[in-house]
This record gives structure tokens, sequence and C-alpha cells, in this order.
């Protein structure tokens, strides 16, 4: 039971109290970029939790496994660097081929998962936070998840206000930025809970 709790606060703080993008600001390129369009969105999300899942894992073993041993721990960022640069690689190959819309629609902002530094944080935030193998692999995915959430949430209000009337000046960046602080504001709500 203490382990189901667990996770579930894992699940809880990764996706609502410390949203990569909304509490600690990483990842707002992809977020302003990818957010005009809903499937987009989702498409970007899912590449983005798959990429953050596995680096979560990848670099979890690197870092006890290769790192350590060897006492080698200062080329760790370059080690996670590279990580995420081959699995990026593989995930763009992969949508490439069975999604090529998608691939078309993602555009520039696929291999820009690469110098995301929510995936690169998050591989961070695993080793710093002295997570176990499993808890690092669940906080990949799990902020995946709420980078995912706001991403559509972004994608949904943009899509519904490009319908709207509006000035001129406030059309495309100024009314993104301005929800993108809302949503921050709204978020910011989660921090009071405690876990």
């Amino acid at each position: 039971m203490e382990f189901m709790s667990k996770i579930f606060s894992l699940a809880i703080a990764a996706i609502l109290v410390k949203n990569f993008v909304l509490m600690r600001f990483l990842g707002l390129c992809p977020y302003i970029g990818v957010s005009k369009k809903l499937d987009s969105a989702l498409g970007m999300g899912m590449a983005v939790i798959f990429v953050m899942t596995m680096a979560s894992t990848f670099t979890w073993l690197i870092q006890s496994y290769l790192l350590i041993p060897l006492q080698i721990e200062f080329l760790q960022t370059i080690a996670f660097i590279l990580t995420i640069a081959s699995l990026v690689q593989l995930v763009e190959m992969i949508i490439q081929k069975t999604a090529p819309a998608l691939y078309k629609a993602l555009g520039v902002y696929l291999p820009l998962i690469t110098t995301n530094c929510a995936v690169l944080g998050v591989a961070l935030l695993n080793i710093n936070e002295k997570l176990n193998f499993i808890e690092a692999i669940l906080n990949g995915f799990f902020a995946g998840l709420g980078f995912t959430l706001v991403l559509i949430l972004m994608a949904g209000i943009r899509e519904k206000l490009d319908k709207a009337e509006m000035p001129k000046a406030m059309k495309g960046l100024p009314i993104a930025m301005i929800i993108a602080g809302c949503m921050a504001l709204a978020f910011q709500g989660f921090a009071g809970l405690k876990f």
C-alpha cells in the first residue's frame, strides 16, 4: 500500500504540482510552438512522453552502472544529452515512417525535443532526488503526461481563440503568452498540496 501511495504522490507532483512547463518553466519552445493545433499537440505530447520515459530509464542506468562505478560523474550532462539525442532520432524515424502527416505537422519541433530542457531536466532531477529505478521511470512518464496535459490544454484554448474576435495586435503570440501566464497561475494553486 505504501508503494501505491508513493506512486500516486509522484504522479500528482510531476503532473500538477511541479509541472515542467508551468512551474519549472522548462520546455517552453514546443509548448508555444506546437500548441496551435490539437492534433499536432497530441502527437508532440506522445513523443515527449516516450522520450522522457526512455531517457529516465537509460540515464538512470548510465549514471548507476557506468558513471558512478568509473567515477566519471562529471560527464553526466554529456552522456545524458547523447542518450536523449539518440532516443529522439529513434522517435523521429518511427513517426516519419508511421505517420508522415504528423511528422510534417511537427516540423522543426520534433528534432527540438533533443534540446528540450524538460527532457534533460527530468533525467537530472531523477538523479539529484535520488529516485530508485522504478521511481525514475515513473517520474519520467508522469512528467511527460504533465507536459502533454498542458500542451493539449493550450492547443484547445488557442484553437478556440483563433475563431474569436480580438484586436489584431493580440492575435498569435501575444495572446498565447497571456494564456500561458494564466495557466501558470492556475497551476500555482496546486502548489499547496503537500506530499
